[in-house]
């Protein structure tokens, strides 16, 4: 979808709070943050379906059901269902709710196993009218996501999708990738599926149209053209190498292309080229080559392209194992932006048209729909979805299932996408538990681990330090556990490790013992313990010792533990494995355990190192170069003066730092080791 700022705004999107320009990367908006991890949602458990239903709790559900009857409206609305708890089991839309609540109420009515469980389940039932039943469908949807009751089916993984903007607030327009609300005055071109294929589709952009994607901070303070001027990405226009009207031109063509207009683009573009060699420019046609080459290595990787269909979401899904796997591409202005892979969490009973039907409405209650929507199965409440969806976004919109042409070439693609990526999905995942067997057998565990979690520290001689958790279970790192803590206890030594790891654990398990009710067996935005089965820590017998104290002065024993020591020469597959009350364990440098355990320290070790490092910039942009041992205030005018920007002082190297006036060898080293530190 391409459209300005002020052309049909998605106020739903949520905005995201503005980063300093400072720390910007040159090709993401300041207005947005937000992870870049693209990694496939990992498969949900699959929820157990066996087991008769009570006469006595079934009895007790049809009565609270029948007193919700007797209060209903016949009018449309939305209903919830909760237990004892007030848990929220199932969200339902109904155009006459009270009809809808009478069929659960008959006991003599059969249903599926799962409605019975549900129905044995309720105590209490919750009405909220609405005045069509189109509200009430984007009501259902929306408290689905936000309360993901069990019963329900679940889009688990819930990112806004990155688009490419072309800033319309500068006289020289910048290129960048950006998230959340588009209140920005500029082109915002998308969805894209990741942050991948922006990141790809920007870089070819800058290549083929030589647009800049630097801030404007950083715009502003250039005295001459950077690194991208030279390596033929930018045309310079801080530095007015090129001019005014040169560079609208090239922000034309890019927005052009963009557009659709790919074709007449290129046709210009050679024509410049072939005009260029026939006046013997050779080197000016050379720069036109190397343009068309870039637009058509954006083309080659977009693959398929459609002919006829302008803007689409193509929607496949493939059921295997228990599991759902919905496959989505996005086509915009006759593109191939990327697709995406979802495995929506629902009970092995539901059709495949009732996991995409409900899984469609979720997927749009915070995205701007386009204007066809292609299903590879028929939806029953297409129609319905079509004018909800139309309200929302101000024009028509079409749910079809086609059943020829392109249309059905492009959904039968995606088809083959789902199956392949369920397939994957579950290979990766047998891996997994087969590795995690595997540990279990090799360090005598009770039973296999269905959660793990690795603790690191990361300090500079005491300063920002900060602690880490990364969580690892059966489909592998589980990312949004991961947690990071920031030492706060202010009598800790600089440096002791021991007592850092003792606030870490203690912070993370007190809260776990004091808050049942929040901690429970599982983690509340999906079906995944809480609490570990193993731990690991980074050390030798001497950490595993005090973290051994810490538990027992927790109460811990339910709690596996074990630390990773390093081998000589910090050489991988030489670690030594600890564990309480038993010798040391040396696996084999090539045993599939050991390797697995070197990849859970590894990325508890990238984890941290990455959380301490963004403390540690931020104290930097808040304390300036005056920090720094021998720079005062006329070598940091100088520094200053020279490279724009204490972020590009901070990216320079010795040699660059060493060519600024006033700046020693010793001084430019002292510089860099302030910037680029070896962590502790």
């Amino acid at each position: 979808m391409v459209h300005d700022s002020t052309d049909n705004p998605d106020d739903r999107a949520r905005k995201l709070p503005q980063a300093a320009a400072s720390d910007t990367p040159p090709d993401l908006d300041p207005a947005t943050t937000g992870g870049d991890d693209e990694d496939e949602a990992r498969l949900p458990d699959i929820l157990e379906e066996s087991g008769a239903v009570g006469e006595e709790p079934l009895a007790t559900g049809h009565e609270a059901i029948e007193r919700a009857v007797r209060l209903a409206p016949t009018s449309p609305g939305v209903y919830r269902m909760l237990n004892a708890n007030a848990d929220v089991l199932y969200v339902g839309k109904a155009k006459n709710v009270k009809k809808r609540l009478s069929n659960y109420a008959r006991q003599s009515a059969p249903q599926p196993a799962r409605i019975l469980r549900m129905i044995a389940a309720t105590v209490t039932v919750e009405i909220v009218s609405t005045n069509t039943e189109t509200e009430a469908l984007l009501l259902e949807a929306n408290l689905i996501k936000q309360l993901r009751p069990r019963f329900n089916v679940q889009l688990r993984d819930d990112k806004s999708f990155p688009y490419i903007l072309i800033t319309g607030d500068h006289w020289a327009p910048q290129i960048l990738k950006h998230r959340g609300a588009q209140s920005r005055p500029g082109r915002y071109f998308g969805p894209f599926a990741s942050a991948g294929a922006v990141n790809r589709t920007i870089t070819a952009l800058q290549r083929a149209f030589l647009i800049r994607s630097c801030t404007d901070s950083f715009f502003e303070s250039r005295t001459r053209p950077c690194l991208l001027y030279q390596i033929r990405r930018c045309a310079g226009p801080c530095t007015r190498e090129i001019d005014f009207g040169g560079y609208t031109t090239l922000v034309r063509e890019a927005s052009d292309f963009l557009s659709g207009k790919s074709h007449a683009v290129k046709q210009e573009l050679a024509g410049e080229m072939e005009k260029a060699a026939n006046e013997l420019e050779f080197e000016r046609a050379a720069l036109y080559r190397d343009r068309l080459a870039a637009l058509s290595a954006i083309q080659s990787q977009q693959g398929i392209n459609p002919r006829t269909v302008e803007e689409a979401d193509v929607f496949a899904i493939h059921q295997e194992g228990g599991f759902s796997c919905v496959e989505v591409f996005f086509f915009r202005t006759g593109q191939n932006w990327g697709n995406r892979a979802y495995f929506p969490r629902a009970e092995k009973s539901f059709t495949p048209e009732e996991v995409l039907g409900s899984f469609l409405a979720q997927f749009y209650d915070d995205k701007p729909p386009p204007r066809n929507i292609l299903l590879s199965h028929e939806i029953e409440e297409s129609e319905l979805l079509a004018n909800a969806l139309a309200i929302k976004a101000g024009h028509k919109v079409e749910v079809a299932a086609p059943k020829r042409g392109e249309k059905k070439e492009l959904v039968a693609h995606a088809l083959t996408n789902a199956r392949e990526a369920l397939g994957r999905k579950l290979a990766d995942t047998a891996t997994q538990s087969r590795l995690l067997d595997a540990m279990a057998a090799t360090l005598s565990l009770p039973h296999s681990p269905k959660r793990i979690e690795v603790y690191d520290n990361s300090h500079i001689q005491g300063t920002n330090a900060v602690g880490a958790m990364i969580v690892a279970g059966p489909d592998g790192f589980v990312k949004n556990q991961y947690r990071k803590f920031n030492i706060k206890s202010e009598g800790i030594t600089p440096g002791d490790d021991f007592a850092m790891m003792r606030e870490v654990l203690e912070r993370r398990f007190k809260r776990l013992i004091n808050s049942p009710e929040d901690a429970g067996t599982k983690a509340k935005d999906d079906d995944f313990p809480q609490w570990p089965d193993l731990v690991i820590i980074d050390g030798g017998r001497g950490q595993l010792n005090a973290v051994r104290e810490i538990f027992a002065n927790l109460g811990l024993t339910q709690v596996s533990l074990m630390s990773v020591a390093k081998g000589p020469d910090r050489d991988a597959g030489r670690e030594t494995l600890f564990m309480p009350e038993r010798e040391a364990i040396k696996l084999e440098p090539r045993d599939p355990v050991l390797y697995f355990i070197q990849r859970l320290r590894d990325e508890a070790h990238r984890f941290v190192i990455g959380s301490h490092r963004k403390l540690r910039k931020k104290d930097i942009r808040e304390a300036g170069l005056q920090e720094i041992p021998g720079i005062g205030p006329s070598r940091k005018r100088a520094l200053l003066h020279h490279f724009g920007t204490l972020k590009e002082i901070e990216r320079a190297s010795i040699a660059d730092l060493g060519k600024v006036p006033g700046v020693s060898a010793e001084s430019a080293r002292r510089i860099f080791e302030y910037f680029h530190p070896q962590p502790g």
